[in-house]
């Protein structure tokens, strides 16, 4: 109840038990009730000490009572107990799991090129000073060049990677060129076919090479991601089997480059898209972290429903802990379901309890939430959840809602005592206003 409330519903109550109050009061000495008000006329939030009875006329020594015109008869007046206040038990923790564990690793995708790069600062600036981990950027796929890594902006990326030593990039690496040129299946299974021969070891060598030579040979190299789908040349579908093969092959090749410490990330849509993304799996010598893309679709389908469908935000838990990897989410964020600040308070919900070595968020509409501006709600949860933080910081979890604790009974003005407190109490603590009709 808002004080201005509580204020109201004191004075009602404090009239109609004024004529009662007062004669006990004279009768049976001071009263329990009155709090201390502060200069706005709400209740302050706890008894600071008993009350003072109000000054009256007291007679002259030795005087006598006016005698009255008609008798009066002798009427016994009980004593009013008063009742003591509730004490307000020492201000302990509250008995919720140990918050020991930092957030998780972050950051966003901004930009693949150096404005990318320029724009982490913004960011975490935006964030309120909050330490953004991991930078995320892709090669192109049009042409094998590209994906050999003949492109200025790895090197803006690794000087970024290189000022911090505590940081991570995360670089996503197409299979196959010309991959969003919507190449037909039948194209596509001759590819992997040829890719797991060998044929195009060479370009994902250069790759290694470039990036040692960058300084950067840590990166986090995520491998044609969401081959469970239809988008790309590099899928999956076509010829699950030698897709694995050739995995297994450009892994094999990088890892033989000297100074390389890459790690190798397999990283599907969730849910079962075109494919079960687990047919493509190509097993645990090859694969470091085992990643997912999981955006709010589709339209529709709520947070529960995306962690329960089959290939889902719990199966990839499951199945990454089976195979004894990490996981990571480098795609996330909003889509189909529009501004949901309960999808975006779930999600970072269940990255906090599920620890994934990294998360990114995709941060540009419709996905995101700073330079999004179509998600307002959606970007204050993000913005709130992550402000100032960094991966060492201990998370306190919050309740969703202020704790529910026992109905007040009638007659009662609530403390308002906060609501940490009251949580700790498990309840309000409230000043009953009907004790001048509780005997002892």
């Amino acid at each position: 109840m808002a004080p201005q409330h509580r204020r109201v519903r004191a004075r009602a109550l404090a009239v109609g038990a004024a004529a009662v109050a007062v004669s006990a009061a004279l009768a049976a000495g001071p009263a329990a009730g009155a709090v201390p008000m502060d200069e706005t006329g709400a209740a302050l939030p706890g008894p600071i000490g008993r009350p003072t009875p109000a000054a009256g006329a007291q007679p002259a020594p030795g005087a006598q009572p006016a005698a009255s015109a008609f008798p009066t008869p002798d009427i016994h007046v009980p004593a009013v107990s008063v009742p003591e206040l509730p004490a307000v038990p020492a201000v302990r923790p509250p008995s919720l799991p140990a918050p020991a564990k930092g957030v998780p690793p972050f950051g966003a995708f901004l930009a693949s090129d150096e404005r990318g790069v320029e724009r982490m600062e913004q960011l975490s600036r935006w964030l309120g000073g909050a330490e953004l981990r991991v930078g995320h950027t892709y090669l192109p796929g049009n042409h094998w060049r590209d994906i050999e890594g003949d492109v200025g902006f790895l090197q803006a990326w690794a000087d970024w990677r290189n000022a911090d030593a505590k940081r991570m990039l995360v670089l996503n690496v197409p299979l196959q060129e010309r991959n969003e040129a919507g190449v037909p299946d039948e194209e596509v299974r001759e590819l992997l076919r040829r890719g797991a021969a060998g044929e195009f070891d060479h370009h994902f060598r250069a790759l290694a090479e470039r990036l040692v030579a960058l300084k950067i040979p840590d990166t986090v190299l995520v491998l044609g991601w969401e081959m469970n789908g239809v988008t790309y040349t590099h899928r999956c579908g076509p010829d699950p089997e030698n897709w694995k093969k050739y995995w297994n092959r450009i892994v094999t090749t990088m890892r033989s480059v000297p100074g390389q410490k890459f790690r190798f990330e397999f990283t599907p849509n969730r849910g079962r898209d075109a494919v079960p993304w687990t047919t493509c799996y190509p097993g645990d010598d090859t694969v470091d972290i085992i990643g997912m893309d999981s955006y709010d679709q589709p339209r529709g389908m709520s947070f529960d429903e995306q962690v329960k469908e089959p290939y889902g935000l719990q199966a990839h838990v499951d199945f990454a802990k089976a195979h004894g990897k990490p996981i990571a989410y480098p795609e996330w964020g909003l889509f189909r379901n529009g501004d949901n600040p309960e999808y975006m308070r779930r999600m970072l919900a269940w990255m906090q309890q599920h620890r994934p070595l990294y998360h990114t968020v995709t941060d540009y509409c419709p996905h995101g939430v700073w330079q999004c501006d179509d998600n307002p709600d959606s970007s204050r949860v993000f913005r709130n959840a992550l402000h100032g933080r960094t991966p060492e910081d201990p998370q306190t979890p919050a309740p969703a809602e202020p704790p529910s604790g026992p109905q007040l009974p009638e007659h009662c003005m609530p403390l308002d005592l906060g609501r940490w407190v009251e949580h700790w109490l498990g309840g309000k603590l409230c000043l009953r206003l009907d004790w001048w009709t509780r005997s002892g």
